[in-house]
Parts: structure tokens; C-alpha cells; sequence
């Protein structure tokens, strides 16, 4: 297992599963498998609506002794309808009882957007706050005070941009350690990896494989195959490897997690060999000049009245 430690030690495996869009019917064969396989980062969200079936074949694997608490790394998410401070710690305790868990090893903030207590999608200007009416900075305490309190080990964001990243850093305490967001060779975001990698902060890419199967909200019909890309089958077809182990050994030369999803029990234990297998300097070059395309591109966040801009969100 190859990992990405922190300043206090902690170590977390660099390939882990994306539970995003498993069913939750499926969820608990899903997790039962990969951590047979050997996976032991577990990605998770409320808003995937599996936390409780993860947590259930995480503590079944705990209480058979096929794995320790300890072994595990279990990362959640603040949904955006609970970016008011005083709603921050509660949100956090709530996931953790659906998973049955007594902390988190890391808690993100998902979107640096928020909405109305009780909002999963705003559907109108209503269901949005401004920034001033839940400001990131007292978001950004709260999540100080989970790690305070033992329930998040470590914190971190999702989708933050360096201006974001910025006004977190000016204002905290205890900075980010981790920001996730969308990372594959159509989307470098090499800036944003610079100023990451400056300011400490490790990065987890989620869609490392270009989201082959993302929702069909988010398909369309010229959207490149980021898996049938030539560059990409032609460094797989040089080392012997498959596309999507091309594409996680590309995240891992770059020092990031990668969190692909799948429930295909052949395709779970294919990408985690995928850390077994390197690129050399010839591959990284050849992706360097790919076209650039953003597979989530985060318009629900920033339309039906939204104050929010896409702009507020990535970094173009």
C-alpha cells in the first residue's frame, strides 16, 4: 500500500474507493469486496445516500477481524446545507452515527457553496444563502472545532479553488490538509496543484478515470472518453497495463490519492494493483498537451437563482 502522510504521522492509502453513485443496495457487497481486495481508503458523502451501508460492511469487516478500525481511513463531507457554523459539528455527528463510526479520519467541506438548512439541490433563489449569511471563514471554525473534539482527525475541502483556498488560510487556525476535487489528464489544474502543494495541502483527485459511469445529467453526447483517449491506451499498451490503471498510475506519479469508483469486483481489484505500476518522464510528457475538459462542470451549484458564479468555484 503506497500512502500520504501528515505532519502528525497519519497515513492515507493513496488508492482509494469513491463510494459517489454506488446504489445503496449494492453498497455493502461493494465494500465487503474491496476491503477483501485490500482497500482501506473509503470515500463518502450524505448526499451519496450509502453512508449507513458503508458503515454497516465496514463494522461487519471490524467485528469479523478481517480489519482494524485503525487500518481503515474513512473520509465524509459538510453538504452545503449546513455551512452555518452552529450547524457544522452537528452535520459531522450525524454522519458519523449513520456509519456507526466514532470519527472521521477526514471531514471535508464538499462545496464551497451553501444552501437552506434542509436543501439537498436548491431548486430557486429561496433555497440559496449568500456568502455573508454562512461565510466560510465561521464554516471553517466549525470544522477547526470537530477536529478539536475528536470527531474529524484531520479537515480539509472539496472543489476550492486558490482564491477559496486563500480566504481560508488568511483566517484559520489549523489550515486545510487535503483539497479534493476533479483531476485526470484532461484536467491538470496545474496551478491549483502548485499552490496546493506550497501551502502543504495534499490532494485526493476524485473522477481520476474521467467518471465512465457519472449520471446522465452530466453526459454529453461529444464528451471526450477520457479511457479511449489514444495518449492514454498507447502508455497502457507500452507497460502492459489497462487504460484505467494508466490513468490511476498517472494521479499516483503526482504524489495524489485517487478514488476511483466501481462495483465491478474484477475492476476493483484492477485499479487497486494499478498502485503496483509507474509512468516515466516520456508518459508524463505525451499528457501534458492534451486537450483540457472538465467532466463536472458544477452548473447545479451555480444556477436557479444561485449568487454563486462558476468562477467562485474553479480555477480557470
Amino acid at each position: 500500500m503506497k500512502y500520504i502522510k501528515f505532519s502528525n504521522g497519519d497515513e492515507m492509502p493513496m488508492i482509494g474507493l469513491g463510494t459517489a453513485g454506488i446504489p445503496a443496495d449494492q453498497t455493502y457487497d461493494v465494500v465487503r469486496k474491496a476491503l477483501e481486495i485490500g482497500y482501506r481508503h473509503f470515500d463518502c458523502s450524505p448526499i451519496y445516500k450509502n453512508e449507513a451501508e458503508v458503515g454497516q460492511a465496514l463494522n461487519d469487516a471490524i467485528d469479523d477481524g478481517e480489519v482494524t478500525r485503525e487500518e481503515l481511513w474513512v473520509t465524509s463531507k459538510l453538504w452545503n446545507s449546513d455551512h452555518r457554523y452552529n450547524d457544522v459539528e452537528p452535520a459531522c455527528e450525524k454522519s458519523l452515527e449513520n456509519m456507526g463510526l466514532d470519527y472521521f479520519d477526514l471531514f471535508l467541506i464538499h462545496w464551497p457553496v451553501a444552501v437552506e438548512r434542509g436543501v439537498e439541490w436548491a431548486q430557486n433563489e429561496e433555497d440559496h444563502l449568500a456568502e455573508e449569511e454562512a461565510p466560510l471563514e465561521d464554516t471553517w471554525t466549525g470544522m477547526e472545532d470537530c477536529m478539536a473534539e475528536g470527531t474529524a482527525k484531520h479537515i480539509g475541502v472539496s472543489n476550492f479553488n486558490i482564491a477559496k483556498l486563500k480566504l481560508i488560510l488568511e483566517e484559520c487556525m489549523d489550515p486545510p490538509e487535503v483539497n479534493q476535487c476533479e483531476w485526470h489528464p484532461y484536467l491538470p489544474q496545474q496551478t491549483l496543484y502548485d499552490y496546493c502543494k506550497s501551502n502543504k495541502i495534499k490532494m485526493t483527485a476524485y473522477a481520476p478515470l474521467g467518471s465512465p459511469g457519472r449520471p446522465e445529467s452530466y453526459r454529453k453526447s461529444n464528451d471526450p472518453d477520457l479511457l479511449s483517449e489514444p495518449a492514454i491506451t498507447e502508455i497502457a499498451n507500452k507497460h502492459g497495463m489497462t487504460p484505467a490503471q494508466a490513468l490511476l498510475a498517472y494521479g499516483l506519479t503526482r504524489k495524489m490519492a485517487v478514488i476511483p469508483r466501481s462495483s465491478n469486483p474484477d475492476r476493483l481489484k484492477e485499479n487497486f494493483e494499478a498502485q503496483d505500476l509507474k509512468l516515466d518522464r516520456e508518459d508524463l510528457r505525451s499528457l501534458i498537451v492534451l486537450s483540457k475538459f472538465r467532466y463536472f462542470k458544477g452548473e447545479e451549484h451555480t444556477s436557479h437563482g444561485s449568487p454563486y458564479k462558476l468562477t467562485d468555484i474553479w480555477e480557470y
